[in-house]
């Protein structure tokens, strides 16, 4: 019997968990269940006779994958993927997978709410500005994008996107206007919203010059990764245009020094919360345990993320 381990320092919700394990048992598979765990021990020895793990933001590396010889496949319920070392799961011939879409709704509901906070000016009681008739850039279009864009679109935003990897017709289907160079983007937009994967071609991507681009009353929204940001540019952007604010809910490592300086431009979360709704959670979580299943009866590597 494959065992299957469920392995989160932050606990998915207990509705989550039961469905997770129906899935798992009425396939016939055992399900193991390790959570808010403190060690990373704990996380190895769980991990040792397991021939799938579901993760959240735990860290899966070529620790437990030395630990865990049984391993064929891991899935991070959730979009990104980046807690996952993919070069030491292809070296140890286990399928790495995430589950794209699940927290779509979630995580764009809190870049529109993001949005607002920053217009109406952090709900401080002073005279703010609207979103409707605001021109709005989707810096990658994928599934929270597309979520997004079919929210601003309710406010009456204009919204236009830049995606090197998505085709013109694709992004223009949901009504949303192409753009095929990104300095246009940002040099349109009062708004920009950002996408993007962490990878050796976006990390500190959003730099000075862009940022510089864009039009007065500009608004840069990340429920991304902190790592595509510059942050030294972010800074410049903040010191040389009092117009601009930054909302993010992932704390840049310079936030010390923009809430000394930066009073009222900015807001960043406690901690990252893009996917922190019961039913995201609810979603990813039964996505995974059905992928898995999927890759064992199957064979199914639909989305492998690694190589």
């Amino acid at each position: 019997m494959k065992k299957i381990l469920v392995a989160t320092e932050k606990p998915f919700a207990k509705a989550a968990v039961e469905g997770i394990r129906k899935i798992i048992v009425d396939a016939g598979f055992e399900m193991a269940l390790l959570e808010n765990y403190v060690q990373k021990s704990e996380f190895l020895a769980a991990s040792s006779d397991a021939d799938a793990i579901i993760i959240r933001s735990d860290i899966v590396d070529s620790e437990v994958f030395e630990a865990a010889k049984k391993l064929k496949i891991v899935v991070r319920a959730g979009a990104g993927y980046d807690n996952i070392d993919l070069v030491g799961a292809t070296a140890h011939g286990v399928v790495a997978m995430n589950t794209p879409g699940q927290n779509s709704n979630a995580v764009a509901e809190l870049a529109i709410g993001m949005m607002v906070f920053a217009a109406r000016n952090n709900f401080n009681g002073s005279s703010g500005t609207e979103l409707r008739g605001k021109k709005l850039g989707l810096h990658a279009f994928g599934y929270v994008s597309k979520a997004v864009a079919a929210i601003a679109q309710g406010f009456g935003m204009e919204v236009f996107a830049y995606d090197p990897f998505v085709d013109k017709k694709s992004i223009e289907a949901d009504g949303v206007q192409y753009v095929d160079d990104v300095k246009d983007l940002y040099g349109k937009c009062q708004y920009v919203s950002l996408h993007l994967p962490a990878n050796a071609q976006t990390k500190k991507s959003i730099n000075f010059d862009l940022l510089s681009l864009m039009p007065k009353g500009a608004t840069l929204v990340n429920t991304a990764r902190k790592e595509v940001i510059d942050e030294e540019g972010l800074l410049k952007m903040f010191a040389e245009r009092p117009d601009f604010k930054y909302v993010s809910d992932v704390e840049p490592d310079c936030k010390s020094f923009i809430a000394e300086k930066f009073t009222g431009r900015f807001f960043f979360s406690p901690k990252k919360m893009g996917a922190q709704t019961s039913e995201a959670n609810n979603n990813a979580g039964l996505a995974a345990a059905h992928q898995i299943l999927n890759f064992f009866t199957n064979g199914d590597k639909t989305f492998q993320v690694n190589k």
